[in-house]
């Protein structure tokens, strides 16, 4: 194939790609409309579910991460939910953010009675789906950044959760932000397949009560 065709058959993939990304964020975007809030005004239900980010080689949240976790706390504290299931990544021994975040809010009053984990919320879509078929939760809160919120309503919504979502806004560094932007609208095409598709999450398994349990127990 001459360079000139190499060149046309480049330029019509790399406009596809862009358009397809277009698309599928507006898909995503179109699907959450209407199920954002900010704290005050989310309507109350039962549970919170606080979503992972990174966290630290010192076992401490990243600033994303603490901030969703205030906002948790928050939540609890103002009596817009009963309980948080904290999920996320433990994919390997020496990484585990659902310990990191219940040691976080713990160490900031929160009851661990309140708290649930799950450990094998390795991305958005398993977070979601190990959150219904799991632990048996129908309705909740999602927590997590502003430029996440579209992809994470529409992931939950898709496997039968009825959520609203709370957003952190803030910026710890406007470039991480425009960074963290960029790779969300990226993973628009990766969560429009999951809706689609719906594959099983890495893991299964029975029924976990732990959410059930921390909503029903008394504040200790």
């Amino acid at each position: 194939m001459r360079p000139r065709a190499l060149l046309r058959v480049a330029v019509v993939a790399t406009l596809t790609g862009m358009l397809a990304v277009v698309l599928c964020a507006g898909v995503v975007r179109y699907q959450a409309r209407g199920h954002e809030y900010d704290a005050a005004a989310v309507p109350a239900t039962e549970v919170a579910i606080v979503f992972g980010a990174q966290v630290y080689d010192n076992g401490e949240p990243s600033p994303y991460l603490a901030a969703r976790l205030d906002i948790g706390r928050r939540l609890l504290e103002s009596g817009k939910v009963k309980a948080l299931l904290l999920t996320g990544d433990h994919g390997t021994p020496t990484y585990d953010e659902p310990e990191a975040m219940r040691r976080y809010l713990v160490g900031k009053g929160v009851p661990a009675n309140k708290i649930a984990l799950d450990y094998a919320g390795f991305d958005t879509y398993q977070s979601c789906t190990r959150a219904y078929q799991i632990f048996g939760v129908r309705r909740a809160i999602v927590v997590t950044q502003d430029f996440s919120v579209a992809r994470t309503v529409s992931l939950c919504r898709s496997v039968g959760l009825q959520v609203d979502a709370v957003a952190d806004r803030g910026q710890p560094h406007e470039g991480v932000w425009i960074k963290c932007w960029v790779r969300d609208q990226l993973a628009a095409t990766k969560a429009v397949w999951e809706m689609v598709t719906q594959p099983d999450p890495t893991f299964l398994g029975r029924e976990e009560t732990s959410v059930r349990d921390a909503i029903m127990a008394t504040p200790t």
